[in-house]
């Protein structure tokens, strides 16, 4: 039997009872994307002079680089199957997607709402990483540009969704359509908060259940929208602030629960991990879990990640997940 869903409802009437266990599918909306990947074998901060920023001109020697299948709904969408969800992608992707279409065949992920659009690419990232785990990064949109092509409307048995980084008007479109259709979701802006101004911030807050940022993009949510972080979680049922090594801080009902992150086996490469940490809110929130036991298990995805390269190149069974969970944090879960 699924326990009752204790995260608080008050501040969103669209919201409806969720179904226990992972029988609907969850709709993830974002960037599917190839990400290049290189490692700088020392530290930025050596080669950044801050009092000659207004005349940058450097250039890092990377002997190592990578093609990895990324894009955050990519990425969000194999943790959640990992996990035994249910996930739906939803994104358009360019005239080079051949390779990525037949990894995602033989992951048996559903293609049915990923858009070609003819004459562009598909989202291209460009990673460089220090040994600091920072990261450097330059990203071509190409085919998310016209993600507002895709319509939420067009998915069936769509239980809980998530807007993730993706094209400025999709975003937009996204968001007031799960509101629009009292489809709950994750509000997620990510990288993508740039491209907004406060109000518009602040529209989507107001149509979205969650939202989950890092801290740095909540202090920039914080400085858009002109609200503080107690008067954004006064607007949704839960936010969800990630801290990296730290762990995280989930707001949710007027109270604080922090989560701790597990000691990961190693530190091998940080791309990803925000959307494994994201797959397990989605897994936790579908089942109808308490806060404190979906945030752990989001910040157990974020810590398998980072010891592995890639942010789909990590392979756990279900049950070697609960075994996992069960061993960070003293109690079992069922997945």
């Amino acid at each position: 039997m699924c326990r009752m869903h204790s995260m608080p409802r008050c501040y969103n009437p669209r919201l409806s009872q969720l179904p226990c266990g992972n029988k609907m599918k969850t709709l993830i909306c974002g960037s599917m994307a190839y990400d290049t990947i290189m490692v700088f074998k020392d530290q930025f901060k050596k080669h950044i002079l801050p009092e000659q920023i207004h005349i940058l001109n450097v250039a890092f020697l990377v002997p190592e680089m990578r093609r990895e299948y990324g894009g955050c709904a990519g990425n969000i969408a194999y943790n959640l199957q990992l996990l035994g969800g249910q996930p739906l992608i939803m994104a358009t992707v360019g005239d080079d997607f051949e390779p990525y279409t037949n990894r995602l065949e033989n992951l048996g992920l559903a293609q049915t709402h990923i858009r070609r659009v003819e004459g562009s690419f598909t989202g291209q990232a460009f990673i460089t990483t220090d040994l600091d785990d920072n990261q450097i990064t330059a990203f071509h949109p190409g085919a998310m540009g016209h993600s507002h092509l895709n319509s939420v409307a067009m998915a069936q048995e769509v239980s809980l969704g998530i807007v993730s980084p993706d094209g400025r008007e999709g975003m937009l479109q996204h968001a007031m359509e799960f509101a629009d259709l009292n489809i709950p979701f994750v509000f997620d802006p990510g990288q993508g908060m740039p491209m907004f101004s406060g109000p518009e911030l602040l529209r989507m807050v107001e149509q979205a259940t969650y939202i989950t940022v890092n801290d740095y993009e909540a202090k920039l949510l914080q400085d858009k929208t002109g609200k503080t972080l107690k008067e954004i979680a006064q607007r949704v049922s839960a936010l969800i602030i990630t801290l990296g090594a730290d762990g995280s801080l989930i707001y949710a009902n007027g109270h604080e629960v922090a989560i701790p992150t597990p000691k990961p086996e190693a530190i091998v490469d940080p791309t990803g991990c925000g959307d494994a940490y994201r797959a397990g809110l989605l897994y936790g929130i579908q089942s109808g879990w308490d806060w404190a036991t979906t945030g752990r298990l989001a910040s157990l995805m974020g810590s398998l990640k980072i010891a592995s390269r890639g942010g789909q190149n990590h392979k756990h069974t279900r049950a070697e997940l609960m075994d996992l969970y069960k061993q960070h944090f003293g109690s079992r879960i069922t997945l």
